[in-house]
């Protein structure tokens, strides 16, 4: 698979990120995601922390994972507009998760997860009919089913606090991804209009919830 230049930019910036913040425990401090640091003016980690990662896996899951997805955003836009989907994804993650947890001053978390997420909904958006297949999942199933069943699992994941996961970050990232993909192809609203609304759904219903105050 051929990686354009800007995917390939992304990947080798989050992999010396995280390898720097693997090493420097203090660099890693300054830069990751944490309400009370961002709610004190250190905006900046809206933006950094979407480069570090936990540990190796971490970092992995995330890189494979763009790396299989980017092609698809990249062949419909180009690279500018691909890296303006991933960085308002990013940028929409961390939003996301300041708005929900925005009294939790201890809260942090770090990841590309919400770039990538945004990324993936793009993909799914532009190609609702692929097929995908993971290891826990040994049938193929179209993309715009997973895409409609991973946010309504991220929204159970804040609902619950389920696992060491930045559920919030996630769910900001689809919505990014999801908004831009549409502004930047509006023709989606008459070519794909029922996948526009199913994917929508999850969206819809996570305002519903935080307006009701059950989230």
């Amino acid at each position: 698979m051929n990686l354009s230049i800007a995917t390939i930019v992304i990947i080798a910036a989050n992999v010396l990120v995280s390898i720097k913040g693997f090493n420097d425990f203090s660099f890693f401090e300054r830069y990751k995601f944490n309400i009370g640091a961002i709610r004190r003016g250190e905006q900046l980690r809206n933006i950094t922390s979407g480069f570090l990662h936990v540990d190796v896996t971490h970092l992995l899951f995330n890189m494979i994972t763009l790396y299989f997805f980017a092609p698809i955003v990249v062949n419909h836009f180009g690279d500018p507009k691909f890296v303006v989907i991933y960085f308002v994804s990013l940028l929409a993650g961390s939003i996301l998760s300041l708005s929900f947890h925005k009294d939790e001053y201890h809260y942090s978390a770090v990841g590309a997860s919400g770039a990538v997420t945004g990324v993936l909904y793009a993909a799914i958006l532009l190609q609702p009919g692929m097929k995908l297949a993971f290891f826990f999942i040994p049938i193929p199933i179209p993309a715009y089913i997973f895409g409609i069943g991973y946010l309504l699992y991220s929204i159970y994941g804040m609902k619950t606090r389920a696992g060491n996961i930045g559920h919030t970050a996630h769910f900001g990232g689809a919505i990014g991804g999801y908004v831009m993909t549409l502004l930047f192809s509006p023709s989606l609203f008459t070519n794909e209009p029922l996948m526009v609304a199913l994917l929508a759904i999850p969206i819809i219903i996570l305002f519903i919830l935080e307006k009701t105050g059950k989230i």
